[in-house]
Order: structure tokens, then C-alpha cells, then sequence
């Protein structure tokens, strides 16, 4: 059961773009795995992908037609990742892109494709054919959520927000949407985000405004360290607003980049929440850090300890797993001393040791809750940084060992 995490309300329409979500029959369960995304003539696309060296075709097409024009559509297919499939998986996700610029009498460059699901197995092209000539007929702009629900794989529940915003007046609409619950420790994005805004925006401007918000967001979440061969996090402008250009470095900029990033956060921290097996929303905060990077490797060592987060999963206040993440995590000349380390409002360890006010009563009371803060105070400068992670419970093993069956 996702932590603290309810069903959408309250989606907002995005002019400019329409949605349309179905099964094709890639998933052997009846449930819908094919979402269409259009957008009008003229907008402006921005982009983040995986960094994993077995990038999925669809990733290594959508890079390709992405650096030649801006999107008129992005097809997007659950149950089947296209990901370890070699050259017949590149051929493959180009034909989709040609079946689908067919329909919508457009260039395939137009056309992104995307996909998540198992990976190694080769796209099963017939019943992706009959979807695509069938999904363009569905296409409405009132349909975030269902597309939510359509690119869903272990995730429990949809991850959608919208947000609106006032510039010159004019009110502009930002809604996003995004899938993932395993295989998160993103080195771009999630394993799939999409956003949409009615704003008008430069794609050089937009590119900007996503990857700050990336690095704030999907990029600071981790549930099982491992990145997806498939990550994708897609902004579209589709530029029908009456306010008129967002011009970098002005007021207005900073409004829009504002929200699109609390769009990213909203859905980052839902994909903590709905993490395979996931009972606790866990925030890592390190502070007084000499540079980012050591805040990072810090935040990092906790999230991805299998003894810290099986004892947070347990509630068992055994905070000497965290101290040892502490000093495993490679920062060098660290001063024991200066470090401090807290749950929520409890100090365990300070002066280089167990805080003398620390008991083990206030130790639980803390461990007991579903969302807990670390906070690791380092005195070594004035940086810090956030990671959002979980604990590491059974179900996480069961789901994972039974994904394929």
C-alpha cells in the first residue's frame, strides 16, 4: 500500500494536448497498455533520458527524432520494455513511429516512442499495429488520468498532479504524470514522466527549466539503487496560452520554472510512496556539507543500505547502521567529532558517539512512524541536499521474484 499517497483529484486539461489510453494486448492481464499523447503544430519539447549504457531502443530512437524537430505525439506502450532487444528492437520502435505518423499524417521524426514493462523480450509489433490505427480515435484533452493508469506496470495507484499558474493575467496550466515503484535510483529522471503545459516557451528555455527541476526531484529519489535501462522525463509546451512568451531571466520564468518543478516533486516523491513493498517515505537530509557531491555520496550510503532500510522496515531504532553509512560513504578527513545525526527531532549520535540524551524510547517513538527525516549534520561547509528513498520489507522481494510469472 503506497504511503500517504491517494488517487489524483482535480486534473486540469491541457490545451493543445490530447491524451487517449487503452489495451492493445501487450499485457496478458486486460489492462491498458497503450497512451497516445498529441500535441498541436508548433510546440516545443524538452527532454531527459537514462544514462544507463543498455539504454531501451525506444530511448535511443527518441533521442535520435528529438534532436531533429519537436513532437507532434509520443506513443507510449506498458508490459514490454523493447530494452536488451538489439537491433530488431531499434528496427521495431521505429515502426511504431512510422505506423502511428501514418495515422496522424505526420513525419515518424514527429513521433517519440516510449516503453516500459519486462525486459529482453521483442515487441509483440502485430497487436501494437491494431492499438496504434485504433488509439488516435480516442484522443480527448480531459484524459490525464486515464493515461496515468495506462502506464502503469507494479505501480499501486496512478501518479498524476496538475498546477496553475498566473502570468500577464493569463492562466496557465501544468499537469504531469508519471510511472515507477521498482528499479528507481534515476541518473536523469524516473523511470517515466510526462508533463504538459499550455505555456509558450523556447525549447532551449523549457530544456533549462526541466533539468533544474530534474535534479531536485527525480534525480534525488532512490528505492532499490538500480536505474532503469528505459528512464524518460518529457515536458511538452504545446504554447496556446494568451500570455505569451516566458522569456528566460524574467518574472514570469521564474514562476513557471517554480511550478514545473513542484509538478516533478509531487511526482518523484510519489514513486517513494508507491515503492515496491514500501511501508515508510523515508527523507534523507544532509547538511553543512563542503560540496554537493559529498552531501550526495552521504544521502546516497544510507539510502542504499540494505541494514538501514531493513531496520527502518522493522521500526528497530538501530542507529548504528547509520553511522556506519555515515562513515562508509568516502567523505575524507571527516572529523567524527562534528557530526551529528538525528531522527526527525531525536539526536542519536553527536561528539562521535550515542547523543548522552538519547534514549531508546525516543528512538522508537521516531521509528515507529511511516515518514521519518535522517538528518546528518557533517560542519564541514554550507551545503546540503535532500534524497527520498523507503525501507526495504518482504513484499519488495516477493514482488520482484514474481515479476515475470
Amino acid at each position: 500500500m503506497a504511503v500517504g499517497l491517494s488517487d489524483p483529484v482535480n486534473l486540469f486539461p491541457v490545451k493543445g494536448i490530447e491524451l487517449a489510453s487503452m489495451a492493445c494486448g501487450i499485457k496478458s492481464n486486460g489492462r491498458d497498455d497503450l497512451v497516445l499523447i498529441k500535441v498541436n503544430k508548433g510546440a516545443t519539447c524538452a527532454a531527459t533520458f537514462t544514462k544507463n549504457a543498455f539504454c531501451a531502443a525506444p530511448v535511443t530512437v527518441a533521442k535520435k527524432h528529438l534532436a531533429i524537430t519537436n513532437p507532434r505525439a509520443l506513443l507510449i506502450n506498458s508490459g514490454n520494455a523493447n530494452a536488451g532487444t538489439g537491433k530488431l528492437g531499434i528496427r521495431d520502435a521505429e515502426q511504431s513511429c512510422e505506423w502511428l505518423a501514418d495515422v496522424l499524417e505526420c513525419s515518424a521524426n514527429e513521433i517519440l516512442p516510449f516503453s516500459t514493462g519486462v525486459i529482453g523480450e521483442p515487441m509483440p509489433m502485430a497487436v501494437l499495429n491494431s492499438g496504434i490505427k485504433a488509439i488516435s480515435q480516442l484522443a480527448v484533452e480531459d484524459n490525464w488520468l486515464t493515461a496515468a493508469r495506462g502506464i502503469m506496470t507494479t505501480d499501486t495507484i496512478a501518479k498524476a498532479i496538475s498546477k496553475q499558474i498566473t502570468i500577464k493575467d493569463e492562466t496557465i496550466t501544468i499537469t504531469g504524470i508519471a510511472k515507477g515503484s521498482g528499479m528507481i535510483c534515476p541518473n536523469m529522471a524516473t523511470m517515466l514522466a510526462f508533463i504538459g503545459t499550455d505555456a509558450k516557451v523556447e525549447k532551449g528555455h523549457l530544456q533549462q527549466c526541466l533539468d533544474k527541476a530534474v535534479a531536485r526531484s527525480f534525480n534525488s529519489i532512490t528505492v532499490d539503487s538500480d536505474t532503469s535501462t528505459n528512464d524518460a522525463c518529457i515536458l511538452l509546451a504545446s504554447g496556446v496560452s494568451n500570455a505569451g512568451l516566458i522569456e528566460a531571466d524574467s518574472e514570469a520564468a521564474e514562476i513557471f520554472a517554480q511550478a514545473v518543478e513542484d509538478i516533478c516533486l509531487h511526482l518523484a516523491h510519489a514513486i517513494v510512496r508507491d515503492g515496491e513493498g514500501a511501508t515508510k517515505f523515508i527523507s534523507i537530509n544532509v547538511v553543512s556539507a563542503a560540496t554537493l557531491a559529498e552531501a550526495r555520496d552521504v544521502a546516497y550510503t544510507i539510502a542504499h543500505s540494505p541494514l538501514v532500510k531493513t531496520a527502518l522496515f522493522a521500526s528497530d531504532p538501530n542507529w548504528g547502521r547509520i553511522l556506519a553509512a555515515v562513515g562508509r560513504a568516502g567523505i575524507e578527513n571527516l572529523v567524527l567529532e562534528d557530526v551529528s545525526i538525528y531522527l526527525d527531532d531525536v539526536c542519536i549520535v553527536s561528539g562521535g558517539a550515542r547523543d548522552a540524551a538519547y534514549t531508546e524510547e525516543a528512538g522508537q517513538r521516531i521509528m515507529n512512524q511511516s515518514e521519518i527525516t535522517i538528518k546528518v549534520i557533517l560542519c564541514r561547509g554550507d551545503v546540503s541536499t535532500t534524497i527520498w528513498t523507503t525501507d526495504l520489507s518482504h513484499e519488495y522481494v516477493t514482488i520482484n521474484s514474481n515479476y515475470r510469472s
